[in-house]
């Protein structure tokens, strides 16, 4: 047997692996008949990937799931290639532009893209705030291509390969040129990657957007007038394209947003989040006789549900600046319940492995089901409903909540706090 890749064909986690493969001369096979939604779902696939996303890569060893990791092991199954440049001081520097284009980049553009696609709920302010960080991570990238032709070195390397992917999509149906114009580098740099012979041979051609597509969920319905004389026959518009809903742009299958979110319907509750939020932003000093003991007189258990969560991987924690960004990229994608949560996440530790640890009031008494849905970070965490019968876990509250140190006997390297 040999490489078989498991995804849909339109897929620019795939294409980051196909593109290795050209540079190796390693030859991979897409499976046979896959559909997304069906064929991922399968207990063959589940085996493969319990949770079930794509892509994944079937080797004659065992499988590899997550895009970045594959398109590491096929680089390395030729020696001797530049992809992970020539020099230890390189290979750090690639996995650093892997690391920035997958935290700084592709998280922030996914966030802007889904609502686009209606894979997500269209929120206005979380469209801003992901827009800003897209444009201060390619300012940051500009500055840097300023001067050099490729990330590293001066071939293309594995981090080029996955930055031009991630960027693929984008510059397809995000980046107009008035957008891009801002940072001519990071322009040159683009279409020098998608011009490469190996490169264009997986991605094609690529036209880049002449204008945003519109919101759907942001569109109003046409008003008829309320006497037609007669119908008259619409003629049919060409929608505009969009890549294919089976992880263009992600790496799962995204559920369609409701038209209402269930936690509305929920009975009113005497808390008012925003109140809390407000609470915790302006206590500067006394926090614990103000903040905390304002929250417990706030705090309605019918309404409101407390959780601690405890990432599940914390051996992996080996460098400080990774974990920091993981638990930034998390809070980044928690963006669609900031109207009914509030969550604080402390990273603990002086040396590595760093423990990710959090705590997170939820409205409703379960974490809320779209949250789970559609926030793949949760099932990163094992998730505890706080006892409130328990002093202990109470106190563990407060000190979450307040940054207490040292926190479990350990110091706490950063603390991170979504409202």
């Amino acid at each position: 047997m040999g490489l078989i890749m498991h995804a849909g064909s339109n897929n620019k986690n795939v294409y980051k692996t196909l593109i290795v493969a050209e540079y190796v001369g390693v030859e991979i096979k897409m499976a046979e008949n896959f559909q997304m939604g069906v064929s991922n779902k399968t207990p063959e696939f589940l085996k493969m990937n319990p949770i079930g996303k794509v892509p994944v890569l079937e080797t004659p060893e065992g499988p590899i799931f997550e895009s970045n990791a594959i398109a590491r092991y096929v680089a390395r199954l030729k020696p001797g290639n530049s992809l992970f440049g020539s020099s230890p001081i390189e290979y750090g520097q690639i996995e650093q532009w892997i690391e920035f284009s997958t935290l700084e980049l592709d998280a922030n553009m996914r966030g802007w893209a889904l609502p686009i696609f209606e894979h997500a709920t269209y929120i206005k302010s979380a469209e801003e705030r992901y827009i800003a960080a897209v444009k201060r991570g390619l300012g940051a990238l500009n500055t840097h291509l300023a001067s050099h032709t490729f990330l590293v070195g001066d071939c293309v390397t594995l981090a080029d390969i996955i930055m031009t992917c991630n960027f693929a999509m984008c510059f397809k149906y995000l980046f107009t040129k008035s957008f891009t114009s801002e940072f001519p580098h990071v322009e040159r740099y683009f279409w020098t990657m998608v011009n490469q012979p190996n490169v264009s041979k997986i991605l094609g051609e690529i036209k880049q957007a002449e204008v945003l597509p519109p919101i759907p969920s942001a569109k109003k319905p046409e008003t008829k007038p309320k006497s037609e004389p007669k119908k008259e026959v619409k003629k049919e518009q060409t929608p505009m394209p969009k890549p294919e809903s089976e992880a263009a742009i992600e790496e799962e299958e995204a559920p369609k947003p409701k038209a209402k979110n269930p936690l509305d319907l929920l009975p009113p509750s005497p808390m008012v989040l925003d109140d809390w939020k407000r609470l915790y932003s302006n206590t500067k000093t006394n926090f614990r006789e103000v903040a905390i003991k304002g929250f417990w007189d706030m705090y309605d258990p019918e309404g409101y549900s407390l959780w601690f969560c405890n990432y599940k991987y914390n051996d992996e924690n080996t460098v400080s600046f990774v974990t920091m960004n993981k638990v930034g990229g998390f809070l980044q994608r928690m963006d669609l319940a900031r109207k009914y949560a509030f969550g604080k996440m402390l990273i603990i530790g002086n040396e590595p492995p760093f423990k990710v640890k959090g705590l997170w009031l939820f409205r409703g008494t379960e974490i809320p089901k779209f949250v789970m849905d559609e926030c793949y970070d949760m099932e990163l965490y094992e998730w505890t409903k706080v006892d409130l019968s328990d002093e202990a876990q109470k106190e563990r509250v407060n000190q979450m909540i307040e940054d207490f140190e040292p926190f479990e006997g350990e110091t706490l390297l950063d603390t991170k706090c979504f409202k």
